[in-house]
């Protein structure tokens, strides 16, 4: 009679589960509508399953539908091997991560010679060694980590080693650089034989040419017409480019993705140790006023999500947009590609559905306080990085927040480029009025604060963990 009773509870179970999978799938397809996106790819790990929303299809041009192993550019999502790969020679006794970086990249060259002296390996790791974002201007290099590294004292310092996190390409280009002159093989070697192969992510590849043997998803940007196409290069601005490789060059698909989550959830699978594998999702780093999370841990953003601490990554290439979130303590994780510009939004919004609908976790969007000129006069002006302009504006109602492209990297690249993003409403938060929210426009719902000198003038503004130094008033 029990195991009866036993086998009819099963049986109940396996449908609602089936059943909370179907209603989450509608979920995704209303979303995808919502948003415009011509494919997409949703994975869900909950309860030790598996299951995949996939949407559209992989290209408008020439479509084909798109399921979980249709691989999508990650992007930025590839920091999350290149930390990993280093925490493998950690506990080979290969690297040290409080060792000056110059231990192991002995030809670094940097704008300050004391930072080049100073920064550490886990300065690299989260973020906090003071290197802006990255080099975009590459005119004549051979596209090799070597040769990035080689020009790095061009890259402006945003701060001393340590003093505070600033999301940096540049850094985890230079990790991946650590990588190749300790194992002795190029960097995409390394990786494959130290966590791909292992782990079996057959699908996850760096070279295009690995890409076009295997069913793709294209990206796609709006034209001149406002009408989609297909974005050009396939993975970067720079295509071939192996330099950026490190910090934002893995494709994949949200199959080999949720395998990729399933390994960081787990005991290290004699990989690595598990207090090393979980470490990775501690604190070694704040971050003030940022959607991405209140933190960094060893690469990973830190989050809290409705009170339940989560970790995640995300990525944006040519047209392609990636997230990956872990919620550890529910043993959850959600997976989102999308090939369109309108993928972030979507993107944003499948993750935010996944954990409301399978763990009951509502993330609450900050409300701006009413709009005040003066301290709106106070932050207009432009903000620049390397690659980007973004400037703020007061018009004596609102504040707007644009970014673009800066033109003359625009002008000398042959590429697709994404498009600059349009004035959007920004407002104040509650407190000491240096933290921000973007009220509506493609970002809407990003967070981001304002920097001061000792003095209390406003020098930078950090948007999606960046910091952007003011050039004008």
């Amino acid at each position: 009679m029990q195991q009866h009773q036993r086998h009819e509870n099963d049986q109940q179970n396996q449908q609602d589960r089936a059943n909370e999978f179907a209603e989450f799938a509608t979920i995704v397809a209303a979303l995808a509508e919502e948003h415009g996106v011509p494919g997409a790819s949703v994975g869900i790990l909950s309860g030790g399953r598996t299951a995949f929303v996939n949407h559209g299809v992989t290209s408008l041009a020439h479509p084909r539908p798109v399921d979980e192993r249709t691989v999508f550019h990650l992007a930025s999502i590839s920091k999350t091997f290149t930390a990993t790969v280093l925490l493998r020679l950690v506990e080979q006794g290969r690297v040290d991560l409080d060792a000056p970086v110059r231990r192991y990249v002995p030809e670094l060259v940097l704008a300050d010679e004391e930072a080049a002296e100073r920064i550490t390996v886990l300065n690299l790791l989260n973020h906090t060694a003071g290197l802006d974002w990255n080099l975009i201007d590459a005119e004549g290099e051979d596209g090799s980590l070597a040769a990035f590294v080689a020009k790095l004292d061009r890259l402006p310092l945003i701060a001393p080693p340590g003093a505070r996190a600033s999301y940096s390409q540049a850094g985890y280009n230079l990790a991946g650089r650590i990588v190749e002159n300790v194992t002795g093989r190029t960097f995409e070697q390394a990786v494959t034989s130290l966590v791909l192969d292992p782990l079996g992510l057959t699908d996850t590849v760096f070279d295009v040419d690995d890409v076009m043997v295997r069913p793709f998803a294209l990206g796609h940007v709006h034209g001149e017409d406002g009408e989609l196409r297909a974005a050009r290069p396939w993975k970067a601005f720079r295509a071939g480019a192996r330099g950026d490789n490190p910090g934002g060059g893995i494709a994949s698909t949200a199959a080999d993705l949720l395998t990729w989550a399933r390994f960081h959830l787990g005991d290290g699978d004699g990989l690595l140790r598990t207090d090393t594998l979980h470490g990775m999702r501690e604190e070694t780093a704040r971050l003030r006023g940022s959607t991405m999370g209140d933190g960094f841990g060893i690469c990973w953003f830190r989050r809290a999500v409705d009170g339940v601490r989560t970790i995640g990554h995300g990525g944006s290439g040519n047209g392609q947009y990636a997230e990956l979130h872990i919620a550890p303590g529910h043993d959850f994780a959600v997976v989102s590609l999308a090939n369109s510009e309108e993928g972030y939004l979507f993107n944003q919004a499948v993750v935010r559905a996944a954990f409301a609908h399978f763990l009951g976790l509502v993330e609450k969007d900050p409300e701006p306080v009413p709009y005040d000129e003066a301290r709106a006069r106070e932050v207009a002006g432009r903000y620049e990085i390397d690659a980007m302009n973004l400037d703020i504006a007061a018009d004596g109602a609102r504040l707007t927040l644009a970014v673009e492209i800066k033109p003359e990297l625009r002008q000398a690249s042959d590429a697709d480029m994404p498009p600059d993003i349009a004035p959007a409403g920004m407002g104040f938060l509650p407190g000491d009025g240096d933290e921000y929210v973007l009220t509506d426009g493609t970002l809407a719902g990003q967070r981001g604060f304002f920097t001061r000198d000792a003095d209390g003038h406003v020098t930078g503004v950090d948007l999606g963990g960046r910091l952007f130094n003011r050039t004008a008033a």
